[in-house]
């Protein structure tokens, strides 16, 4: 088989170095690929949104799947795109991929279904006073979301009512363009986080990834600004069987069978980003692919060979194939630039990877060649993750790996994981 995978950060990395180790490939691509991802297959100068070069591509190259890494392509319609083409895609249509292009399409979805979630209300410029109004309502801390896609970076938590209310105006102002033209407030939700993944096969056939834990904050203590993501870790201790039956029952097959009803043909990647309060699920957000970084520590925990799922799942049967996990821990640390998430310097040589690859997966995310070197191209530069029996011992080595990797202004946070292993 031969496969094109979209995308160019550590998510793509963490997938292109699983789908290579099938026996299934004959030839894995990469568009447009980063610094490590020629280390799985073959990098292509080629954007994921110019359909039509990406459809040339495909005649010319024999391609027999797509897999779409990121959001972007699957908001625009890639697969409606190739709907009819004698191509398999991996992620779902357009209008499937409307629970992440926009939130409040999402909530709205949640509410017919059923599907546990905070109350919220959508706001424009023209119905800025009620958005005052609503705020007014609610409890301190304000979540205050850009209602289109925003790199990661949309949602705003606000402790002061007049600091909410006065980041609402320039939210609508154009803060993040068009993407925050609508903005959802909503109820905060106390409790700590954690992402489930779903492959469905647009029928009704499902299988459940390996659960993870990102860390979203610059900062150590989860202090600072947001940004795409710092580390992750999997297993996550607080997501048992009672817990995942839940998540099961009264998230997962409402989802599933919603996309259904609504006749949204969804195949591929559903990303659940779920909030633990007091044991009991809620949905914060979906997302219509991996999550990065979690893909980076999930991918090395799932024992089965991913490719044939991707198949199956794009096909619309996943019939009994099985999606095995590992029993070892995952634990990914993220090196980013010095400045990130806001202005940082590119081009910085990074030092110290293939000492690291002896103990762990190095996957490349803000990188690129120039010569026989590596450097920095983005704001999350280096994925490194362990696999451990626990995940202490996951951490620790991750850690040791990342002491040896240098490059000017690389800072990392040194407590991913702490949460969830220090409540063991």
């Amino acid at each position: 088989m031969r496969i094109l995978l979209l995308g160019s950060g550590g998510r793509e990395s963490a997938l292109a170095w699983k789908i290579s180790k099938s026996p299934k490939v004959e030839k894995l691509y990469i568009a447009p690929g980063n610094g490590g991802t020629d280390a799985y297959g073959e990098n292509l100068q080629l954007s994921p949104l110019d359909f039509p070069a990406v459809e040339k591509t495909v005649k010319d190259l024999g391609i027999d799947m797509i897999v779409v890494g990121n959001e972007d392509p699957l908001v625009a319609g890639i697969t409606d795109y190739f709907q009819g083409k004698d191509v398999l895609v991996v992620g779902p249509t357009k209008a499937g991929a409307e629970l992440e292009g926009s939130k409040d399409v999402a909530k709205a979805f949640m509410t017919r279904h059923g599907i546990p979630t905070a109350r919220y209300r959508s706001f424009t410029a023209d119905t800025l006073e009620e958005g005052y109004n609503f705020l007014e309502t609610l409890k301190a801390p304000y979540v205050l979301k850009a209602d289109g896609l925003a790199a990661g970076k949309g949602v705003l938590i606000i402790d002061s009512l007049d600091e909410a209310k006065k980041a609402l105006a320039e939210m609508l102002g154009g803060m993040f363009g068009q993407s925050s033209a609508t903005v959802v407030i909503e109820e905060f939700l106390s409790g700590i986080e954690c992402s489930v993944f779903v492959l469905t096969d647009g029928n009704g056939g499902y299988r459940i990834l390996p659960v993870a834990k990102d860390y979203k904050r610059i900062g150590e203590g989860d202090t600072g600004l947001n940004t795409g993501g710092m580390g992750a870790v999997s297993p996550v201790p607080f997501a048992d069987e009672t817990f995942m039956a839940k998540v099961e029952e009264r998230i997962i097959l409402p989802t599933i069978n919603g996309l259904i009803e609504e006749g949204r043909l969804y195949r591929g990647f559903i990303f659940l980003g779920l909030i633990n309060v007091e044991g009991e699920p809620m949905v914060i957000e979906y997302n219509v692919r991996m999550g990065d970084p979690e893909t980076e520590a999930v991918m090395p925990r799932i024992d089965s060979d991913i490719v044939p799922l991707l198949e199956a799942a794009a096909r619309g049967d996943l019939a009994d194939l099985p999606l095995k996990h590992s029993p070892l821990a995952a634990a990914t640390v993220i090196a980013v630039s010095g400045g990130y998430p806001e202005a940082y310097e590119k081009g910085k040589t990074v030092k110290g990877l293939d000492n690291a690859a002896c103990e762990s997966l190095i996957f490349h995310a803000g990188t690129k060649k120039e010569g026989d070197s590596i450097v920095t191209s983005g704001g999350r530069v280096i994925a490194v993750t362990s696999l451990a029996a626990t995940l202490p011992e996951a951490l620790e080595k991750s850690y040791r790996s990342l002491s040896g990797i240098t490059f000017d202004g690389m800072a990392y946070r040194r407590d991913i994981g702490r949460d969830v292993t220090s409540a063991k």
